[in-house]
């Protein structure tokens, strides 16, 4: 038997600020699952008698226990209880994954974000949000913009430091922040500061970090492909922004997709793919350790700290990866079984671009070209340098690339 469960969004004021239709959705539950906070909410006596109800914190660890804890009450009335808006980095949203969205039914309450926005006079339209819950405080990174303004949602009191001290390291210390404590309760708290001297002081459990992105100092990254090589840090492994550029536009980056970037180097192209949407994920390949390591270090400083790093050589280290949807070969084309491996694994509908510099390479993907056709392109940059006191062109290396999407092989 399925289990439906209706969530029930209630906020820092408890039972008293639930409307009429939650209270009676809690009312007639068999049971009530939800944070001990939260079940603390409930009245104990009363309308609702906590002896005709099961009450049962969520287990730990959550995602692994939900599936046994549902079949256990399989049948009967459940009602979840999550804080205000059960869709915002709640739990309505788990609940969905391991139920579908037709056994989940989600009543919300106001949101921390919005309850936020309003303290703060910001609207919906030049507001960025940015969960931290449950996450690793670098995600701020991705989203540093002179003049935007961040709601940052908080995993806990010692978050505003994390940000104001990531801030700070960014070139972005000058900013205002506003630490906005149990949102809609009676023990609302709002406290203003700048990041660079904000210290080390905790913050209560539950709160919003509001952040207007003033640089000082900063190097300002666009948010589009080609970000400078200095954005990076790396020992000349590194694709080069013009190529770079080249490269991710026929990656074509999309929500929710997977890229492999094999022989990673310094990581540039995946972490400009998960850049690009907060959803893109990327594993990154890199047979050098001490590269694996920067690829993680440049992976936190520009904002995408969930960049999956592996160290091992192509063709063996790609064996156990999830399918990706994008390919990007940065070098190592002529290795053997390495093409035929990553054309194999990738999707139907999936992009591969690989990079050559080579006469070896270059014969490689002619015959490659050849076979499945897509595009074959030379790329060739020059850039201005002084030549005695006068300035000239200097040339980079010209680099093949190839790209070709799998549904374009020939019948």
């Amino acid at each position: 038997m399925s289990t439906q469960v209706t969530v029930v969004g209630i906020g820092a004021d408890g039972w008293t600020g639930l409307s009429a239709r939650a209270r009676e959705l809690v009312e007639a539950a068999d049971v009530v699952l939800g944070g001990e906070r939260h079940l603390a909410m409930l009245p104990s006596t009363g309308s609702v008698n906590e002896a005709d109800q099961t009450r049962e914190p969520w287990p730990s660890p959550l995602r692994e226990g939900l599936p046994a804890l549902l079949e256990q009450h399989a049948g009967k009335k459940v009602v979840a209880l999550a804080s205000g808006d059960p869709l915002v980095s709640g739990i309505a949203t788990t609940l969905v994954d391991l139920l579908g969205k037709n056994a989940v039914e989600v009543v919300p309450a106001l949101s921390s974000v919005a309850l936020a926005r309003a303290r703060m006079r910001w609207s919906a339209e030049s507001t960025e949000v940015v969960t931290l819950v449950g996450r690793d405080p670098h995600l701020v990174a991705r989203s540093l913009a002179p003049g935007l303004r961040l709601l940052v949602l908080s995993s806990d009191g010692s978050t505003p430091a994390e940000v104001a001290g990531l801030l700070t390291t960014a070139g972005y210390g000058a900013s205002p922040m506003t630490v906005l404590a149990d949102l809609g309760s009676e023990a609302e708290s709002r406290t203003d500061g700048v990041a660079a001297s904000w210290g080390d002081r905790e913050a209560p459990a539950l709160n919003v970090v509001a952040v207007e992105l003033v640089s000082s100092g900063a190097t300002v990254l666009g948010f589009t492909a080609g970000l400078p090589e200095g954005a990076f840090d790396h020992d000349g492994q590194i694709t080069k922004r013009d190529v770079r550029a080249s490269a991710l536009a026929r990656l074509a980056p999309l929500p929710g997709q997977l890229l492999w970037d094999v022989g990673a180097g310094a990581g540039s192209v995946a972490i400009e793919w998960m850049r690009a949407h907060p959803t893109c994920r990327a594993v990154a390949i890199e047979a050098r350790e001490d590269r694996a390591a920067r690829i993680s270090r440049n992976a936190d400083a520009l904002g995408v700290p969930a960049l999956d790093v592996r160290t091992g050589h192509a063709p063996e280290a790609l064996a156990d990866l999830e399918a990706p949807h994008a390919i990007f070969i940065g070098g190592g084309a002529t290795e053997p079984g390495v093409l035929d491996a990553c054309w194999t694994a990738l999707c139907p509908g999936g992009r591969l671009v690989v990079h050559g510099v080579t006469l070896e390479t270059e014969a490689v993907l002619a015959v490659r070209y050849a076979e499945l056709g897509g595009e074959l392109t030379r790329l060739h940059v020059e850039h201005a340098a002084p030549i005695g006191t006068f300035t000239g062109w200097t040339p980079a290396r010209a680099i093949t690339q190839w790209a070709v999407t799998k549904s374009e092989v020939p019948a």
